[in-house]
C-alpha cells in the first residue's frame, strides 16, 4: 500500500480533527491548569513547578527529536505504536489529576508530566509526519488538512478549558473527572484513526535532521515558530493568576478561555480562506498586528475589567488561528519537499511548541513569585502590576520581534 492510497481527497478528516483535539486537550491545558492545581492541593511552591517544567522541557531537547527518528522507521508497526502512546497519555492524564500523590507531590508531578508529554511529543510527530502524505491527496493541500486539523484542535482546547468549572457543579473533584473523561474520548480518537495509520508515510529514505537544520526555509520556520509561539506561551501560563487576581474575576477563568480558544477555532477556516486569496504570509503578518494591539488593550485594564477583557479574548483568539493553522501548513509544505517522511522536522516542531512552554513556567512564575505574589492572597498594587506587565507587555515585545523574522523570511507558498 502506498502512500496515495492512504490519501483519498476528503476521507476521514473528521478523524483527523478528533486526534487533533485530544491532543491539544492534553498539551497547552496542562500549562494552564497543573501548576495551579498542584499549587492549590499540594502546597507546591511556583518556582519549583516552573523549575520541573523547565527541566523535562531540557529532557526533550534529546527525546523530541528520538522520538522522530523511531517514528520514521515504524512503518506497519506504527499503528500499534500509536496506539501504546495512547494509552500511556491517557494513563498520565489519570495519574496527574485523579491519582493523589503516593510519593512526594513534586516527583508525582514530575513522573506524570513526563510520561504525559513523552506520549504527547511522540503521538504529535507521528501524526503531523502522516499529515504530509495526507495531504498530498487533498485538493485544498497542507492549507486544507490543517483547517481540519487545527479546528478540531482548538475544539479540544476549548472543552479542556471549560471542563473543570462546568464540572466544579457536579463534582467536588473536577479534576479528576476531566482526568478520567479524557482517556476515553482518547480512546475513541485511536479507534478512528486506526485506519489512518496504515502503509508507509513515504517510501524515501528518512532525511537526517542535520539536512533538515541546514535548509534556510526550514530553519527559518522554526525559528519563527519558536518566537511566534513565545507570546501564547506566557499568556497561557499567567492566564488563571490574571483572571483571578488582577480582574477580580474568580470563576471566570473558564468561559474567558473558551471564548479564547473557540474565538481561534472558528477563525481557523478564515484564516485559511485568507491565506489562498492574499497568501499566508501576508495573512500571518495581519494576524501579529492584531495580537499586538490586543495584548497593548490589556495594560489599561484593571479590578472589575471583565467585559473588556472578553472582547480582548475573542480578537486576541482569532489571532491564534492564524498561527495555529498556517504556520504548521507551510512547515509541513516544505516538509514535503526536504523530508517527505517528516518524522525529523516534527520532532524539531514538537521541541520548539514545548520549549516555549516550559521556557515562560520556568521563567515567569519565578518572577511573579519574587515580586510578592501570592496565589489566591491578597496582592499589593505592585504586584498585580508586575502581573500586568509580563501578561500583557512581553507578548507584545515577542510578537513584534515575529513579524521581523516574518516579513524577512522568503515563503514558497504555491
Amino acid at each position: 500500500m502506498t502512500a496515495t492510497t492512504l490519501t483519498a481527497p476528503g476521507a476521514r478528516l473528521p478523524a483527523w480533527a478528533l486526534f487533533g483535539a485530544v491532543l491539544s486537550g492534553a498539551g497547552l491545558p496542562i500549562y494552564i491548569y497543573a501548576p495551579k492545581f498542584f499549587a492549590d492541593s499540594y502546597g507546591v511552591s511556583l518556582t519549583l513547578l516552573g523549575a520541573v517544567l523547565f527541566g523535562l522541557r531540557l529532557f526533550d531537547v534529546v527525546q523530541d527529536p528520538v522520538l522522530g527518528w523511531v517514528s520514521e522507521r515504524l512503518e506497519r508497526a506504527r499503528g500499534r505504536a500509536v496506539a501504546v502512546g495512547t494509552a500511556l497519555l491517557a494513563l498520565s492524564m489519570v495519574g496527574l489529576f485523579a491519582v493523589a500523590p503516593p510519593v512526594s507531590p513534586v516527583l508525582w508531578f514530575a513522573l506524570t508530566v513526563t510520561g504525559l508529554f513523552t506520549a504527547f511529543s511522540f503521538l504529535t510527530i507521528t501524526f503531523y509526519a502522516q499529515g504530509v502524505a495526507k495531504a498530498g491527496g487533498l485538493p485544498g493541500g497542507h492549507v486544507q488538512l490543517a483547517a481540519w486539523r487545527e479546528s478540531g484542535a482548538l475544539t479540544g482546547v476549548c472543552l479542556a478549558a471549560v471542563a473543570p468549572t462546568l464540572l466544579a457543579g457536579v463534582s467536588a473533584t473536577p479534576e479528576a473527572v476531566f482526568a478520567w473523561l479524557f482517556a476515553a474520548v482518547a480512546l475513541l480518537a485511536a479507534l478512528s484513526m486506526a485506519p489512518e495509520w496504515r502503509g508507509s508515510i513515504s517510501r524515501e529514505e528518512p532525511t537526517p535532521i542535520g539536512a533538515i537544520l541546514r535548509d534556510r526555509t526550514a530553519r527559518r520556520l522554526l525559528i519563527l515558530a519558536l518566537v511566534n509561539a513565545a507570546p501564547l506561551a506566557v499568556s497561557s501560563t499567567l492566564f488563571l493568576f490574571y483572571v483571578e487576581s488582577r480582574l477580580g474575576a474568580p470563576g471566570w477563568e473558564g468561559p474567558l478561555l473558551v471564548l479564547f480558544f473557540l474565538a481561534a477555532a472558528l477563525s481557523a477556516p478564515g484564516w485559511g480562506w485568507l491565506a489562498g486569496r492574499i497568501g499566508a504570509k501576508r495573512a500571518l503578518l495581519g494576524a501579529m498586528v492584531l495580537a499586538i494591539a490586543s495584548f497593548a488593550t490589556v495594560l489599561a485594564l484593571g479590578d472589575g475589567d471583565t467585559l473588556p477583557f472578553a472582547i480582548i479574548c475573542v480578537l486576541s483568539g482569532a489571532t491564534i488561528g492564524a498561527d495555529l493553522t498556517l504556520l504548521p501548513a507551510l512547515f509541513a509544505r516544505r516538509m514535503a519537499d526536504i523530508s517527505p517522511n517528516g518524522g525529523q522536522g516534527f520532532g524539531l516542531w514538537s521541541l520548539v511548541s514545548k520549549f516555549t512552554l516550559a521556557l515562560a513556567a520556568a521563567s515567569l512564575l519565578p518572577l511573579l513569585e519574587a515580586g510578592g505574589f501570592t496565589v489566591g492572597g491578597d496582592n499589593d498594587p505592585a504586584a498585580l502590576w508586575r502581573l500586568t506587565l509580563l501578561y500583557a507587555l512581553v507578548p507584545c515585545v515577542l510578537k513584534l520581534v515575529a513579524i521581523g523574522l516574518l516579513a524577512a523570511t522568503k515563503l514558497e507558498e504555491s
